[in-house]
């Protein structure tokens, strides 16, 4: 592997993103390994059919990123995840699974998971995943986004606080609501660019770095006292 590289958004990285991937199905992690192996950002350290296996050596090798299937025999993934956020709680943890369900999501979310993707995600997609997970990131797959957004922080969008304008709080209305920056815009008729504008400005007035992020923080702000 390249001692450097360039990433998406034109920043070098020193050295590439550390990653150890879990799964028990030997066909999906070979897949994995080789998709995650093509691209030069990435060094994947090691590929393994149980999360024991994995956690051992985990426990003596730091990886920026370990993406883990869920329904494994023995210790699961969320196990892993749950151990992991405990004894490495720098190491980001991407949850890949085939359980397209709520309550696996949710449960996941609640661990501190980095990021949680369907096993239907295209190859680009699970690339794009871990870069976002070790950036700071929260990646989802768009079905599950969608439904996390209609089923659990749709009915909860709180009034607008101090600080936030009124377009602004137009904006998060929205996305709240699980648009999209091109549905926004022509809901609100603005440019696109006006749209990403005040998301910019959302997340940094929220302290956070993701779409998603800002959701959810949004959605808390609306239950406590005021």
């Amino acid at each position: 592997m390249p001692t450097s590289s360039v990433r998406p958004d034109g920043k070098p990285d020193v050295e590439p993103i550390r990653v150890v991937v879990v799964d028990d199905e030997i066909y999906v992690l070979r897949a994995l390994q080789a998709y995650l192996s093509k691209s030069p950002q990435i060094q994947v350290l090691g590929a393994f059919p149980s999360a024991t296996d994995a956690l051992s050596f985990l426990r003596g090798t730091h990886a920026d990123v370990v993406l883990t299937d869920v329904a494994m025999p023995g210790m699961d993934g969320l196990e892993l995840l749950s151990r992991l956020k405990q004894e490495s709680p720098t190491t980001a943890v991407v949850v890949l699974t085939g359980l397209d369900d709520d309550a696996t999501m949710m449960d996941a979310l609640s661990r501190h998971a980095n990021g949680f993707l369907l096993k239907s995600a295209e190859p680009d997609d699970v690339v794009r995943a871990v870069v976002a997970a070790y950036d700071g990131g929260t990646p989802l797959s768009p079905e599950a986004a969608s439904r996390l957004v209609a089923n659990h922080l749709r009915p909860v969008m709180p009034d607008r606080p101090s600080g936030i304008t009124a377009a602004e709080h137009e904006v998060l209305t929205l996305l709240c609501d699980g648009m999209s920056n091109a549905e926004i815009a022509e809901e609100l008729v603005e440019s696109e660019s006006t749209v990403k504008r005040h998301v910019s400005s959302l997340m940094r007035k929220y302290g956070v770095n993701s779409r998603l992020r800002l959701v959810v923080t949004a959605n808390k702000a609306g239950h406590q006292p005021s």
